[in-house]
């Protein structure tokens, strides 16, 4: 995809990525991180937010900085250099708010086009996880690089 994404820092172990949100509300320091969450399907769990004065990520805030695409676009493209390391394994996402998962699946389908050509995404409903699908409202995903 080319969108325009924030730089970010890689961590040695490929799990943490860092990056710097620059608008109205001024500089925020964002932080991506990947941990295991099962082996059978090996799945990863994507996880991101605001790291606080304490060094606390707060997946909780909503910063409102303007630059939302921009944000997003920065953690997708952290999937590719995951899966690079790590093999192509799924990704889970969840918002932390249904507010913030139905963001989520605005950004998957208003980009549908580039990302249906690297990735495979399921949506989880009614207790099942199926292919995406457009004005389906999804609990969580499920993403693979094909």
């Amino acid at each position: 995809m080319n969108l325009d994404r924030y730089h970010f820092i890689i961590a040695n172990d490929y799990r943490k990525y860092i990056f710097y949100s620059d608008g109205p509300r001024g500089v925020i320091k964002k932080v991506i991180t990947y941990t295991r969450l099962s082996d059978t399907p090996l799945t990863y769990n994507l996880a991101f937010g605001d790291e606080n004065a304490a060094g606390v990520v707060d997946d909780a805030v909503v910063s409102d900085n303007q630059d939302r695409d921009m944000v997003l676009a920065t953690v997708a493209s952290t999937i590719n250099l995951f899966c690079d390391r790590y093999g192509n394994h799924f990704i889970y996402a969840e918002g932390r708010t249904p507010v913030r998962t139905r963001l989520y699946q605005m950004s998957i389908s208003r980009l549908w086009e580039e990302i249906n050509e690297n990735f495979q995404v399921l949506g989880f409903v009614n207790g099942d996880w199926e292919d995406f699908q457009h004005n389906v409202n999804y609990e969580a995903f499920l993403v693979k690089r094909k």
